[in-house]
């Protein structure tokens, strides 16, 4: 007994050194597959949009293809002598086809959309075979390896475990490595040559490192050999499980971002923690996983206690969050000076509080479903089986919970719902598992009991009493639907209240008089200068519905059409105010398409294109900022047609509204510069000359319906209008000087440095430098004295809120006493003056 102890203790002391090897590789593997999916999802978003059905089916096909891949060369790395040449074929072949599939995505958008008229769903092959391809090799990667290694019995869920852990940590680094180096650096083409590079490193270094190596095969008459009951159960739970965790990944993800951010670093953090929490799971399990007394025992504790804690978390979040992460916020600041990097440290706070402890329950069941389901003598048949079918199990996790439970009984019941999958599947594993201990079952009827109680008692709106602006407001309304949460919060004393619309927790927009103003020239701006008469113009992105109101208010308009993604923004339209009932209007036509697909599906050309979308920063919305974007716009205009782009101030530093303005410029030949707000600007943009021609824009302006909308926020004349140009191209050329353009293949703007405090301050007087005449045809002298005194009024208004940023107080008061005495009676600068912010 003791010589074979000593055996076995042995070769588990060679262990570590024979994975040594393929720990790396799967490593290095595991990094490049994880740009490829960051890189591929982000170029799905531009080939089949952006809404959640598009964009689930399309990263389904990445994993889909993992799975079979892990499934087909499973079985034929047990047939080989040398498996490794098998692994190194497959991160060659990865490599080629990676960056085939990149360069493809990039030129596929209008073939799928030709493609979707004319054979609808079978267009869908376009995407699943360029993502599914590549995928399909990478999920053969690991069960090659694990097989390669040839682990005896009893070391099966250590050899696994480890390479598991190994293969995600990679993906962690790949994760990081994506969003805060390879895209800013060098944008989607270079980013994935980069992740090549690594694919052919793995391929080098298996073939020099273990050349020569050789395992036994396997016959072919033992390859048919029939699985036991027990693996078959094994596998099945844990492919249930795998479905169980994608959905928990679904709505952490919508649940998380009040705590957080829309920039992708912030996404980026939040996915890294989900996989350290399954590396850390993994790593500390895989020594134990051989030795464990009561393995089906404790798979069914662990995966139950997953969803229990799940449940937990999100049942106690409350203000203790937000003072934790502005504390950690605060120290990595002081001690790096890096405000970006003090910002991660607050994402990393909220997505350890809710994500973490829940994944590493989850990664150490993983070598325990290998000790429990995986034969010594088919070990790549059945680790790519275990990994294949965990991984069908979270498609379809991800599709059940986004598309199904999420909207029908909203978040935290779903949550609740897998929680109480994940103890069916803990109750499963003890009760019809082999060998399980009485009091192993006891604790997982009880664990299954308190989730079944937390469950209930969870109330199902502890999200939306969570909402930062709940704290100081009114919740009037809140969905909770698949493409992420609607809410509004009425704000402000009585008389003078306000509403905000957040979406996936983070506000976007509201109906305070600043909003009003530039939301409401954003439309009728550039429809009052128009060179012809305006018949058709297309917002895009509904909102609060100002901007679609405001365009109803032109008469001579006879195709309003409006694109929004979420219903649920439509279904909360009715609570703000200055919309003009827009979505009620039957002149309007709404389609529940993003404004890119919008483009691409419809060939119908418009006099008016107006962009208000979120800002430039979040994670995906640089889709609607990129020169690639405005040339499908552009082609999309009448001759003389105008596309007008929202350009917020301080959601990004002053380089990258350069970069903005640059790649305005080099799609539209004649481009102007217009305030709307003091937070906001307007660039319209033409292919044909742009003409200010004064007694056209004074017919216009007089029509009752526009003269009364635009009165109402502070612009009561045509001077009033005029005053807020500042600058035609030679002005904007000046501006954007040498900045590189915003492009798809570098999307630049939603990978930038944080935004610096205060940036409007440094931003906007540069801006308002600029400012020269507006070259205005037909016009007296006395219109042009008028416009430049409105002018003055304006710029000194702006003046008084940029005293008001800097905190220099006397200032601020000396110029408020002037603005009062001169214009105090206009709505706009009253709403500042008089103390209401937005």
């Amino acid at each position: 007994m003791r010589s074979r102890a000593r055996v076995g203790d042995d070769a588990r002391k060679r262990v570590p050194l024979q994975m040594l090897i393929p720990t790396v590789l799967l490593f290095i593997s595991g990094g490049a597959a994880l740009v490829y999916q960051v890189l591929w999802v982000k170029q799905l978003s531009l080939v089949v949009g952006v809404e959640v059905y598009a964009v689930t089916t399309g990263i389904s096909a990445f994993f889909a293809g993992l799975a079979l891949g892990g499934l087909v060369f499973g079985r034929w790395a047990d047939r080989l002598r040398h498996p490794v040449r098998l692994y190194a074929f497959l991160e060659l072949a990865v490599a080629l086809l990676g960056v085939g599939a990149t360069l493809a995505l990039a030129n596929a958008a209008g073939l799928f959309a030709r493609l979707e008229d004319k054979v609808g769903l079978l267009a869908w092959l376009l995407p699943f075979v360029l993502v599914g391809l590549p995928a399909f090799l990478m999920g053969g990667t690991l069960p090659v390896l694990v097989r390669a290694l040839t682990p005896a019995e009893g070391q099966l869920g250590e050899a696994g475990g480890r390479l598991y852990a190994a293969n995600t940590a990679g993906a962690i680094a790949g994760t990081l490595l994506a969003a805060f180096v390879l895209l800013p650096q060098l944008g989607v083409t270079g980013s994935a040559l980069a992740a090549a590079a690594l694919n052919l490193l793995a391929a080098a270094g298996a073939s020099l490192a273990r050349r020569g190596e050789e395992v036994p095969a396997q016959a072919p008459e033992a390859a048919r050999a029939p699985r036991s009951p027990a693996a078959r159960l094994a596998i099945a739970l844990y492919c249930v499980a795998g479905g169980v965790a994608l959905g928990y990944e679904v709505v952490w993800s919508q649940s998380i971002v009040q705590f957080m951010s829309t920039r992708t670093f912030a996404f980026a953090m939040v996915l890294a923690t989900y996989l350290t929490g399954l590396v850390l799971g993994s790593a500390l399990y895989a020594r134990r996983a051989d030795r464990i007394g009561d393995p089906w025992g404790l798979f069914g504790l662990l995966i139950a206690s997953a969803g229990l804690l799940a449940l937990l978390q999100v049942a106690g979040l409350g203000r203790w969050l937000v003072v934790a992460q502005t504390q950690m916020e605060l120290l990595v600041l002081q001690a790096t000076g890096n405000e970006l990097a003090g910002m991660c440290a607050r994402f990393a706070t909220a997505a350890l509080s809710m994500v973490f402890l829940p994944t590493t329950l989850l990664g150490a069941a993983f070598p325990l479903a290998l000790r429990l389901s995986v034969d010594s003598g088919h070990v790549g048949r059945d680790v790519g089986a275990v990994v294949a079918l965990n991984t069908l199990g979270g498609i379809a996790g991800v599709m059940l919970t986004g598309f199904v439970l999420v909207p029908a009984v909203g978040l935290v019941r779903t949550l609740a719902v897998l929680a109480l999958v994940a103890a069916l599947v803990g109750c499963l594993a003890a009760w019809r598992g082999e060998g399980v201990r009485r009091g192993m079952r006891g604790a997982i009827l009880t664990v299954a009991l308190a989730t079944l109680v937390i469950g209930v008692l969870t109330p199902p709106q502890r999200l939306a009493d969570l909402l930062p602006g709940a704290r100081n407001g009114q919740l009037a309304f809140y969905e909770e639907g698949r493409g992420g949460t609607v809410a509004v919060v009425t704000q402000g004393r009585p008389g003078r209240e306000f509403s905000r619309l957040y979406i996936q927790g983070v506000s976007n927009t509201g109906d305070a008089m600043p909003s009003l103003r530039y939301m409401r020239l954003q439309a009728l701006l550039p429809l009052l200068i128009h060179r012809e008469e305006p018949r058709s113009a297309l917002v895009i992105g509904f909102g609060t519905g100002i901007t679609a109101g405001a365009m109803l208010r032109y008469p001579g308009l006879q195709q309003p059409v409006v694109a929004e993604l979420l219903p649920e923004v439509l279904a909360a339209a009715d609570l703000f105010k200055g919309n003009f009932d827009a979505r009620n209007d039957p002149r309007l036509d709404i389609r529940l398409r993003d404004g890119r697909r919008e483009l691409l599906r419809s060939e119908q050309r418009y006099d008016l294109i107006t962009l208000e979308p979120p800002p430039p920063s979040a994670a995906g919305v640089v889709n609607l900022y990129s020169r690639d974007f405005y040339q499908l716009a552009a082609n999309r205009l009448e001759p003389s047609g105008l596309v007008a782009q929202w350009l917020p101030l301080p959601t990004q530093n002053g380089e990258d509204s350069r970069s903005l303005v640059r790649s305005f410029l080099e799609v539209f030949p004649y481009a102007s510069l217009w305030t709307t707000e003091f937070h906001e600007m307007l660039l319209i943009g033409s292919l044909e000359p742009l003409e200010l021609d004064v007694p056209r824009i004074r017919q216009r302006f007089s029509q009752p319906q526009v003269a009364a909308a635009l009165a109402e926020v502070g612009v009561d004349s045509v001077s009033a209008l005029l005053a807020t140009w500042v600058t035609d191209r030679a002005g904007l050329v000046r501006y954007a000087g040498d900045a590189p353009a915003v492009t798809d293949d570098r999307p630049r703007i939603e990978y930038a440095p944080w935004v610096r405090p205060k940036e409007i301050t440094r931003v906007l007087p540069e801006l308002l430098a600029l400012r020269v005449p507006p070259p205005l045809l037909n016009a007296d002298a006395g219109l042009r004295g008028a416009v430049e005194d409105d002018w003055r009024e304006l710029g000194r208004f702006y003046g008084l809120m940029l005293h008001a940023y800097n905190g220099n107080r006397q200032a601020w008061a000396r110029e408020m006493r002037e603005v009062t005495r001169s214009d105090g009676e206009n709505p706009y600068y009253r709403w500042f003056i008089g103390g209401d912010r937005p």
